[in-house]
């Protein structure tokens, strides 16, 4: 899949309606966040659908106009850690594999960057999602720090998770 096809850009509230099943989906499976599974639609809009207010917000990646990822970005911490950019994505099943991950990150990394952030970070990168690993160690962070058994996996039980970071 090209670039071309790939369409990144802040996310509406009216595209909440195609965001949930892709939110729902990986929340349900249980094995990438930390958040429940069975996190309710309002708990997961509100998680989810940053208000754009204070170097916050959330993004959508569309192919043919259809929301096939999704994003947030944040900062990390309030006050003196706000320069530090915290982000999460998630792709629908039906298109991970096509480069919309990389896609979107690569959007969203610059926006940070532009907003005004100085680097990024991941607190909490499950260790067994080695594709999510795989990703960000290709766009330059770096494990600075992991976990042991801080993540019930459903599957696997615990097992560990990754810090990961890197300068904008």
């Amino acid at each position: 899949m090209s670039d071309a096809e790939i369409e990144c850009r802040p996310a509406h509230p009216a595209d909440w309606p195609e965001i949930w099943p892709i939110v729902h989906s990986i929340l349900a499976a249980g094995d990438t966040y930390m958040y429940p599974p069975g996190l309710s639609e309002h708990d997961a809009r509100t998680m989810w659908m940053l208000p754009g207010v204070d170097r916050a917000g959330t993004y959508v990646a569309t192919i043919g106009g259809d929301v096939v990822a999704t994003a947030y970005l944040k900062p990390n911490q309030p006050g003196q850690g706000d320069h530090v950019a915290n982000a999460g994505w998630m792709v629908a099943p039906s298109a991970a594999g096509r480069g919309v991950g990389r896609r979107l990150a690569v959007h969203v990394i610059d926006a940070a960057r532009q907003i005004g952030f100085r680097a990024m970070q991941f607190n909490a990168v499950v260790a067994t999602n080695t594709g999510a690993v795989t990703l960000w160690e290709s766009l330059g962070f770096d494990i600075v720090g992991t976990v042991p058994d801080a993540f019930r996996h459903p599957t696997d039980g615990l097992c560990a998770v990754h810090i990961m970071y890197r300068e904008l």
